[in-house]
């Protein structure tokens, strides 16, 4: 999340790690690294297989891309053994300075922001088909055009489910809930795969289109890269990884890499079976997101349409809440400069941040018009959690004196290499990603 699961996300709201507390066993920082990764960017991802212009070439987009991920993983992990810090953004802070970690601290407020807006476009989606198919079975009109109603519309719905459910979730300090339904967004990601599959093999294909819209020439390898964005998002748990190793009983760097390849391993599988097997079930048909390729009447699918979108509902707030004390701890530095801080202002701020929050995002997801246009802004942001900090970091390592005296100059030669070349990768991710949203957004004009 591409995209963050509950549990992973409860390790980085953490300032630091209780070091005396229970520790985590490896097959456990697997389960948190899964549940990290795996979430709604599934549904992007058959779409992905046809924007890259076929199985073949999307594997192989993934497979190149999965040298990185895991490289990225492996690097945070030993950031972290040699600053001693236990998150994202101090890892970052203590190695690459205070002007990069306040960029870190930006990037990651405004991937909560974009992941929040994501999250409100998938259950929007959602709730047009749920919507119709309610309809449906109430009129007893099947097969019937729903007509279209203010009351029906998907937007209204949205808007009165973020008003009387996800608000007050939101609103509290603390949120303790996530720990009864950590599970929800794995459980939903694996019921939507094995769907997926057996819908493939229980339905006829031979009207399906495969050929993709780009075969030659600039247009594909500009259809391949653009896939990139959606692979960053759906594999995304480098934010999480620090609070994970942290955590762990075993911090030999050995033993992380075997648990970051593991992870990744299990993730490419999941994303892979869901990619090849919606693409061959809908071909150049397939949507934006998988769940909207199917009919709305479907029982099996309606169970995946709900099990996204508690997943969702659930999430939204631990994802508010982390955005929320990040904005909430600057105006109350800024506050504290001036007079005391009460109670009272900062319940008053948390409020209006809540607020303010849901709004925006609300008022951005019922404009866009599918999921593939944030997860690409949100790929593009993701560039600098896997690839450019990263690469960073291990640059920034590699001069410090502690591993000059452990480390061979050749080796930390060819180590500032592999980060100048990971932060490189990561610019050009970004900068890809940043110029499709502006070419579309002008396109809309």
């Amino acid at each position: 999340m591409e995209e963050l699961a509950r549990e992973s996300i409860s390790l980085m709201a953490k300032p630091a790690l209780d070091t005396d507390g229970p520790k985590l066993s490896s097959s456990g920082a697997v389960f948190i690294m899964l549940k990290s990764a795996l979430g709604a960017g599934l549904l992007n991802f058959p779409w992905a297989f046809e924007r890259a212009g076929g199985i073949s070439t999307a594997v192989a987009v993934e497979m190149v891309s999965l040298v990185f991920l895991i490289s990225g993983l492996v690097i945070l992990g030993y950031s972290s053994s040699i600053s001693g810090q236990s998150t994202y953004q101090d890892v970052v802070r203590a190695l690459c300075g205070l002007a990069v970690g306040k960029l870190c601290e930006i990037c990651f407020v405004f991937n909560l922001f974009m992941i929040s807006v994501a999250f409100l476009v998938v259950v929007q989606d959602q709730l047009e088909k749920l919507c119709d198919s309610l309809y449906l079975t109430v009129t007893a009109t099947a097969g019937a055009e729903v007509p279209h109603h203010w009351y029906m519309d998907q937007r209204f719905a949205l808007f009165i489910l973020c008003v009387v459910v996800i608000l007050p979730l939101s609103i509290p300090k603390e949120i303790g809930f996530q720990k009864y339904t950590s599970i929800l967004g794995t459980l939903a990601a694996t019921y939507l795969t094995v769907v997926i599959i057996v819908k493939y093999c229980l339905t006829e294909h031979s009207g399906v289109i495969y050929t993709p819209n780009q075969s030659t020439g600039i247009g594909s390898w500009a259809s391949m890269f653009s896939v990139i964005p959606t692979i960053c998002f759906g594999f995304q748990c480098h934010e999480a990884c620090i609070a994970i190793y942290s955590s762990m009983e075993n911090k030999r760097i050995s033993h992380w890499v075997i648990i970051s390849v593991t992870s990744m391993f299990f993730c490419l599988l999941i994303y892979t079976l869901t990619g090849v097997f919606g693409y061959l079930t809908f071909g150049r048909n397939v949507a934006a997101d998988i769940l909207m390729s199917y009919p709305g009447s479907d029982v099996v699918i309606i169970v995946a349409r709900l099990l996204f979108g508690v997943s969702i509902i659930t999430i939204y707030p631990i994802i508010l809440l982390l955005g929320r004390s990040v904005i909430q701890g600057l105006f109350l530095r800024y506050r504290r400069q001036r007079t005391v801080v009460t109670q009272s202002y900062e319940n008053r701020t948390r409020v209006v941040l809540t607020v303010a929050w849901i709004a925006v995002t609300l008022i951005i997801a019922m404009f866009v018009p599918d999921i593939s246009k944030v997860i690409s802004v949100i790929g593009g942001i993701s560039a600098f959690f896997i690839f450019i900090f990263p690469g960073l970091c291990l640059i920034f390592a590699m001069q410090s004196a502690s591993v000059s005296e452990t480390v061979s100059p050749r080796t930390r030669l060819a180590l500032s290499a592999w980060g100048v070349l990971s932060v490189l990768c990561g610019a050009f991710i970004f900068g890809q990603s940043t110029t499709i949203a502006i070419m579309e957004l002008f396109n809309k004009f």
